[in-house]
């Protein structure tokens, strides 16, 4: 354990990390995450038949969204300049992969907000492909998000 922790003060208070003395650089972070979702469903997405309408264009607006609030949900993270946002998706044979690339030039890297916009891209497929995915007792048991992770992170100083 750290002698010192960055997010408490001497008091034990909860305090955001100084970076003001930090110079700026240019930053990059990829985070990947991928939805289990059933073959019928997957078929369905990718012929875009899912009733509630075009779940990967609805994603991926969902994830730039949650990539530019991520100050606001995620406490101690600061608020940056989001410089890009790019969002893949790739629909597969048992899943429905989303990765997010944020650049930001600042003082601080942008890995938390490729986390926040992969997490809420795979909530919203969720979200639009629910009724598919439920079973006769109303449970999603093929239904799972996972693997979530930062793949890269740069640093330009």
């Amino acid at each position: 354990m750290p002698e010192e922790f960055t997010h408490v003060d001497e008091d034990g208070d909860a305090q955001m990390v100084d970076v003001g003395d930090k110079a700026e650089s240019q930053r990059r972070a990829v985070a990947r995450g991928q939805i289990r979702l059933t073959e019928s469903t997957l078929a369905a997405i990718d012929a875009d038949e899912v009733e509630k309408g075009d779940v990967l264009t609805t994603a991926r607006i969902g994830a730039i969204q949650a990539v530019k609030h991520t100050w606001e949900t995620v406490p101690m993270c600061h608020q940056i300049p989001i410089t890009n946002v790019e969002v893949e998706f790739t629909v597969g044979d048992a899943a429905v992969e989303i990765t997010v690339a944020v650049e930001t030039v600042g003082k601080t890297g942008c890995e938390m907000e490729a986390l926040e916009g992969v997490t809420t891209g795979l909530n919203v497929v969720w979200d639009m492909v629910k009724a598919n995915e439920k079973d006769e007792d109303g449970e999603y048991p093929a239904t799972a998000i996972e693997d979530i992770r930062v793949v890269e992170k740069t640093v330009d100083r």
